[in-house]
């Protein structure tokens, strides 16, 4: 085995002592607070991985690099594996004390429990490997099976649980699925942004028969009317930034059903070289006038995280008097929060470009001069309010809470035959569906990252107009106006002159079949996705109205869609039709009281299938019989 030295930097630390004085002075620096330099020493001299003594020690990274730095020739490395010298193995024990770490400590909050619960682990063990690729953008580190474990045996042995709803917000742990397994008669809420997480959750929920309801959020924006005023318990593990931190607890608040008893529980370490960030996020809490009821050191374990030791505490927080009166002022001006990425705290915006805002108003207006009567994200600074062409245009401008959550269409004057321009150019890849979704217009031209998902191939753009089709006929134009950017124009299907081309028939799933497919290389692609007949018509309306209560707007779009095949149906007929469609196709009945724009977009996708399936119920659907 060849030994390498991984010396290095140490602060002035290494020179020409010993290793082991070297060893031993560093960790005398640190006096009684050396436990974890010493408990990485006893694991160096047992053998271990860098990334293994950080998540065994929590001792941020940098000091456990320190540490072996003046290990110097001591230590024996091969590949990611560190040892010391097993001559010298004895001399760094008796430093480390390792006798009397094995005697002291502690253990971690319910490790009795986990050893007890061998299954859940296991059973976790697998729900985790499965779960979607972690997304660095949104500060996702993994935590640890046996921590998901842990945080679920915690709660079911601290709270009264059975019939209490547990609000997850943001779940890239799967701190819901866990905790329902561990009890079943928990409800859980999860709020989240990344589409392909809350797609899991939901999967995972019907195979295991959990009670988890979903819904997408960017809580930059709010938080949705599903979770709003219904949790006794509240969990979260943010992005560990003042404001990300503030953000994320206020949206909990505002989830609380139970003001005076309920509590939030919250995730949060910082590296304990550089207290100062620590002091900033607990500052930031602070504006939230929340008592800190227990702080639980080192509970939370991550695969990742090595700057603060793979660890993090878990706060118990309670809400005060004063709570709710600070509440509202701190959940706005909250846009960068994370730490990595276009949208962490040392990136800018890419909004508010005046060849930006030309584009994407002129794409509005397009060649027929239609008249853009909303805009969003288009500050008067930029453009000082002038259009493409020096005029100024009659336009409200919403914000992007509004456009998200459906509220803009009241805003939206003469909808049928006006436009809306809007620049997404922050979009973290899940605002421009949001948007086409929320949206009724004659046209809606949108600026978002050229880089974004859902347009930069021609799989991304196949799927985007599947999921909207019968609503909007798309065009894309990459690098538009600029390397940076697109410009995507949603053209309504159905309103006169949004298309000079025969409808296409509708697939026998709902969607509607293509000729063609989209050029990948950014040329504009115009293709109509539109249709008269049943399915399509269906698929329409039910998009058209996603700000509605789904229930009430699949009813009475399957009661038009039979009258367009010339089949009755009255309105008690078509919600026993939905009904019966909803359940077959998977869909949980709290589904059907929800709107269709807060609902994850895998689950817009099997609505939309159920809605397909519902026409052929009705005997409404080309070759069905009449019922």
């Amino acid at each position: 085995m060849a030994s390498q030295s991984l010396a290095g930097e140490t602060d002035g630390i290494v020179g020409e002592r010993t290793p082991i004085d070297r060893v031993r002075e560093l960790v005398a620096t640190f006096g009684a607070h050396a436990r974890g330099h010493r408990e990485a020493l006893a694991a160096l001299a047992d053998g271990t991985t860098l990334a293994d003594v950080v998540r065994a020690t929590a001792l941020p990274r940098r000091l456990v690099e320190q540490l072996v730095a003046a290990l110097g020739t001591d230590l024996l490395v091969e590949g990611d594996s560190l040892r010391i010298r097993p001559e010298r193995t004895r001399d760094y024990h008796d430093l480390a004390g390792t006798e009397q770490l094995a005697a002291t400590g502690l253990g971690m909050p319910g490790d009795d429990q986990l050893r007890d619960a061998p299954e859940l682990l296991r059973d976790m063990e697998r729900i985790v490997a499965g779960a979607p690729r972690p997304k660095k953008s949104l500060d996702h580190v993994p935590a640890t099976p046996e921590t998901t474990v842990r945080r679920a045996l915690w709660m079911d042995g601290t709270y009264d649980l059975a019939g209490a709803t547990l609000l997850c917000v943001g779940d890239h742990d799967l701190t819901s699925i866990v905790t329902c397994l561990r009890n079943p008669a928990v409800r859980a809420v999860v709020v989240d942004v990344d589409e392909d997480l809350l797609a899991y959750i939901d999967h995972v929920a019907a195979e295991r028969g959990l009670n988890i309801e979903t819904a997408w959020a960017d809580f930059r924006t709010g938080l949705p009317a599903a979770a709003r005023g219904t949790a006794d318990l509240v969990f979260t593990d943010p992005p560990y930034t003042p404001d990300g931190v503030r953000l994320f607890l206020a949206r909990g608040l505002q989830g609380l059903r139970d003001r005076e008893h309920g509590r939030l529980l919250l995730a949060y370490g910082y590296g304990t070289h550089h207290p100062g960030l620590g002091f900033a996020v607990q500052q930031a809490i602070g504006d939230l006038s929340l008592v800190y009821e227990a702080i639980l050191p080192h509970f939370n374990r991550y695969l990742g995280a090595q700057a603060v030791g793979s660890a993090s505490d878990l706060y118990v927080c309670r809400p005060t008097a004063r709570t709710w009166r600070s509440l509202d002022r701190v959940t706005t001006n909250a846009v960068n929060i994370y730490t990595h990425g276009t949208r962490s705290v040392e990136a800018g915006s890419g909004a508010g470009s005046a060849s930006v805002h030309d584009a994407v108003l002129a794409a509005a207006h397009g060649r027929d001069g239609l008249p853009v009567t909303a805009m969003a994200l288009i500050p008067h600074d930029a453009t000082d309010g002038a259009t493409h062409d020096g005029t100024r245009p009659d336009a409200t401008e919403l914000p992007l809470e509004a456009l998200l959550d459906g509220s803009a269409q009241t805003s939206i004057r003469n909808a049928r035959a006006s436009g809306l321009a809007a620049d997404l150019s922050d979009d973290p890849g899940t605002w421009l569906f949001r948007v086409l979704l929320g949206v009724n217009a004659r046209r809606v031209a949108v600026a978002i990252p050229n880089n974004h998902p859902d347009i930069t191939s021609g799989a991304a753009q196949d799927a985007l107009r599947d999921d909207l089709a019968g609503k909007w006929r798309l065009t894309f134009r990459r690098s538009t106006p600029d390397s940076k950017h697109a410009i995507l124009i949603a053209d309504a299907v159905g309103e006169a002159g949004s298309s000079g081309r025969d409808p296409a028939p509708a697939r026998p799933d709902g969607g509607i079949a293509r000729g063609g497919r989209p050029d990948e290389l950014g040329q504009d692609d115009v293709l109509d996705e539109g249709g008269q007949d049943p399915v399509a018509l269906a698929r329409r309306l039910v998009l058209r109205g996603a700000s509605r209560r789904l229930a009430n707007g699949w009813r009475d779009a399957l009661v038009k869609a039979a009258r367009a095949a010339d089949v009755a149906l009255g309105k008690d007929e078509a919600r026993e039709i939905v009904g019966s469609a909803a359940t077959e196709g998977g869909l949980r009945a709290e589904t059907l009281d929800r709107a269709l724009v807060t609902l994850p977009r895998e689950t817009v996708r099997v609505v939309l299938s159920a809605v397909a399936s519902s026409v052929a119920r009705a005997g409404a659907a080309p070759g069905s019989p009449t019922p």
